[in-house]
């Protein structure tokens, strides 16, 4: 490749752009991947046989009343994701919320709208699933399964750090996951313990797909959360897929060490220390993790594994994950290290935070000028 995608400095970096999102939760999850029914329509079915294999239809399967708000999971720049219940089949949801003109504000319009396309692409074992979507004059619904184990950040937190079969465990799924959205020319650029949720068994479900986005060749857009993003993301360069790469090393060292190896109070210095590309690893690492986190944290794209010739095998192959038998990884036929202390399939919330509840929610409002449903035409 003959193009200079190097990173060089963090001249003329837009930061704004960055600090402008950094954490809007999307609380989603597991229960037997039920569909929620909606009511009765006399439109002809759209899951007939032979319907696209990707067709990313998500509207007009449910509305309002087919849910039931029971309490709040997570709140965000735009909105808030509430725990509802089915008024059909009884079974809990994750509903996550968007002020349309929050989004417009912060000129999220493009983001939103991948974000509904990639999740309606995805469906993997560690991925989340979304049934459906709507939109009122004011609002945009997302309707997700509720994963009732909540982020793995709460329980590295807990923990301090993990011991290293827990980290090889949740970072095998978590390769799983990021495989399969880079077969699909999905990067996901947003890879952090805060998006990755626990199902009841312990499995990881990789969720908050609001900067995901479809890229067959390059982009440039700057976004991410700081701690995890890629050098030549910083430095407003083209990039591909290699910045998950660079982000699931991230992710593996925080996991081994309860800490991010380029964090400062302060974005800018953040961004600073990342273009520098100096780590401290502790010595505590065993060789095989060191020389896999020197091969997956790396500047230099040429070297970084995951963008070289072998593509995902190279890091699948490494000798860190060599005892890992992926198959039965896949299927979910391995023993979790941790089981969330949660009671399934009653909407128990005790691994979520407390949050105070919006007692002039502006939902389902209907016959007012929208001025932003242009925008948002497939949801």
């Amino acid at each position: 490749m003959s193009k200079d995608y190097s990173v060089k400095s963090l001249e003329d970096v837009d930061l704004d752009a960055m600090i402008e999102r950094q954490h809007q939760q999307q609380i989603v999850a597991d229960e037997g991947e039920t569909q929620p029914q909606q009511q009765p329509s006399n439109s002809s079915d759209k899951n007939a046989q032979g319907a696209a294999a990707r067709d990313t239809t998500t509207k007009g399967k449910y509305s309002l009343n087919d849910f039931q708000i029971l309490r709040t999971l997570g709140t965000g720049s735009f909105g808030r994701v509430h725990l509802a219940r089915s008024v059909h089949n009884g079974r809990f949801y994750a509903m996550k919320t968007l002020k349309k003109e929050r989004v417009v504000n912060m000129k999220q319009v493009e983001h939103t709208n991948d974000e509904r396309r990639m999740l309606k692409l995805a469906h993997h074992p560690f991925i989340i699933r979304m049934w459906g979507t709507f939109q009122d004059c004011h609002n945009l619904f997302m309707i997700m399964d509720y994963i009732e184990g909540g982020e793995l950040f709460s329980l590295l937190r807990k923990s301090q750090r993990f011991p290293t079969p827990v980290v090889k465990f949740y970072a095998a799924e978590v390769f799983l996951a990021i495989e399969y959205l880079h077969q699909l020319d999905i990067i996901y650029r947003d890879l952090k313990p805060e998006n990755i949720l626990l199902d009841k068994n312990g499995h990881i479900k990789l969720t908050d797909f609001g900067f995901a986005k479809e890229v067959t060749d390059v982009t440039y857009t700057l976004c991410g959360t700081p701690d995890y993003i890629a050098p030549e993301v910083v430095a407003t360069k083209p990039y591909n897929k290699s910045v998950d790469w660079w982000s699931f090393g991230i992710l593996i060292f925080e996991m081994l060490t309860g800490y991010t190896p380029f964090y400062d109070p302060t974005p800018m210095k953040t961004y600073e220390n990342i273009l520098n590309g100096t780590i401290t690893y502790p010595d505590y690492l065993p060789p095989d993790i060191l020389d896999l986190l020197q091969k997956l944290i790396v500047k230099d794209l040429t070297q970084r594994l995951g963008n070289l010739q072998g593509g995902s095998n190279d890091v699948k192959n490494h000798p860190w994950f060599k005892e890992v038998i992926w198959e039965r990884l896949l299927s979910k036929d391995i023993e979790t290290p941790y089981e969330p202390p949660i009671t399934s399939g009653v909407g128990d919330t005790s691994q979520f935070d407390r949050y105070p509840e919006d007692k002039d929610l502006d939902y389902g409002i209907s016959g007012v000028p929208d001025p932003y449903g242009q925008l948002f035409g497939d949801f």
